[in-house]
């Protein structure tokens, strides 16, 4: 489905930004130029970006373990 007529972008490649790495709306305007011309699809590509971080895998995190030191 497209999001954004003027720029041509389409849900898949909001999906596919964030798939990449990009974890802020300034980050996929800056990527795909979404909501860069009229604005009018910014709420929807927000939306999009939202529904594709949820589908991210949440990093582990790094369990930190105290080294004793030698006597």
């Amino acid at each position: 489905m497209y999001v954004c007529i003027c720029n041509s972008v389409t849900d898949k490649a909001i999906h596919k930004a964030v798939a990449g790495g990009v974890r802020t709306f300034a980050q996929l305007q800056a990527q795909t130029a979404v909501a860069t011309c009229c604005g009018k699809c910014t709420s929807c590509a927000k939306q999009v970006m939202a529904d594709a971080l949820s589908t991210q895998p949440v990093p582990q995190a790094i369990r930190w373990v105290p080294q004793l030191a030698a006597a």
